[in-house]
């Protein structure tokens, strides 16, 4: 176990190297200029060659990049163009309500979607997994902010039951956390539900069928103890796959909700230092998803391991 951790994070060291190349690159030549930002629309040429020479902009491109990479080297994400705070620090302001919504909302969907799949693959071809599959259909269909504003409108405005908009941290107390995360929860976890439900019962439908569930359906074991102890046991490699995959996906695929909901999270930060130009910002944020990423698939090789002993061998 500790050598198969050991190399993953091995082989993620040249990962995470080509994707600080590759963003150091793409923001350097895309186009746009941070220092004509700064300056205003009535600069004059020598005001915005005083600051991209004040921001090292001037410099050659492989010069920015190994300034670049030695502050990362030292833990050093820079600080930002327009505020001058340390991009770090910006971050760790902005992750909770991100961190938050993402969990809760992967709680929620693995909540309610597995045990969904899981009755429609044993109903199979019935009037419920249709309902379960149709439902399904429909959740990859609304588009996240569509199904936002539609909650709000029912939830908010009509039955007046939830906050339309902002974050409450946990420190703040729970009922005002789950008031405020409720209805971005929702949102954002439709379309996971469908995903993993989807999965779920693809990979039961493929077990169920096994010669061991007949034996346990032989042995008398009842319907429960079947599905869930012999079936979804079996199960479970894909379905943890997905669910690991999601996870990473909502780290960085939040911003549509925070904007919706006005949740002051790393989406909104990403979203203002794109249209401000603000590189550190970005660059951190994309190294910060990156390592999020690796983490995670690491975790789901680990789970691997220790849902199926088989693939120790």
């Amino acid at each position: 176990m500790l050598r198969l951790i050991l190399s993953r994070l091995v082989a993620a060291i040249p990962v995470m190297g080509v994707v600080a190349i590759f963003v150091f690159l793409l923001l350097r030549l895309s186009p746009g200029d941070p220092a004509a930002i700064l300056a205003g629309d009535a600069a004059t040429p020598e005001m915005i060659a005083a600051i991209r020479a004040d921001l090292g902009l001037d410099r050659p491109i492989w010069e920015q990049f190994i300034t670049w990479a030695g502050q990362l080297a030292q833990g050093d994400l820079g600080k930002s163009v327009l505020s001058k705070q340390p991009v770090a620090h910006m971050i760790g302001q902005r992750i909770e309500p991100t961190i938050s919504l993402a969990l809760t909302t992967l709680l929620f969907a693995v909540i309610v979607a597995v045990p969904i799949g899981i009755i429609a693959a044993w109903k199979q071809g019935g009037w419920i997994d249709r309902g379960i599959m149709a439902l399904s259909v429909v959740g990859f269909s609304i588009p996240v902010f569509v199904l936002g504003y539609i909650l709000i409108y029912f939830f908010s405005m009509k039955l007046d039951i939830f906050p339309v908009q902002g974050f409450a941290s946990l420190s703040e107390g729970l009922l005002p956390f789950l008031e405020r995360i409720a209805l971005p929860t929702l949102t954002l976890s439709f379309i996971y539900i469908a995903l993993f439900a989807r999965i779920t019962r693809a990979a039961m439908l493929e077990v169920l069928g096994e010669d061991y569930i007949r034996t346990a359906h032989a042995k008398g074991l009842n319907e429960s103890t079947v599905l869930v102890r012999h079936a979804l046991r079996n199960a479970a490699v894909p379905i943890v796959s997905v669910i690991g995959i999601g996870f990473a996906l909502l780290i960085g695929g939040v911003v549509i909700t925070e904007t919706v909901f006005n949740i002051p999270g790393v989406g909104r930060l990403v979203v203002e230092a794109v249209l401000a130009r603000d590189y550190p910002i970005i660059q951190g944020v994309i190294l910060l998803f990156s390592g999020v990423y690796v983490l995670i698939n690491l975790a789901i090789d680990v789970a691997y391991v220790l849902l199926d002993p088989r693939i120790r061998y």
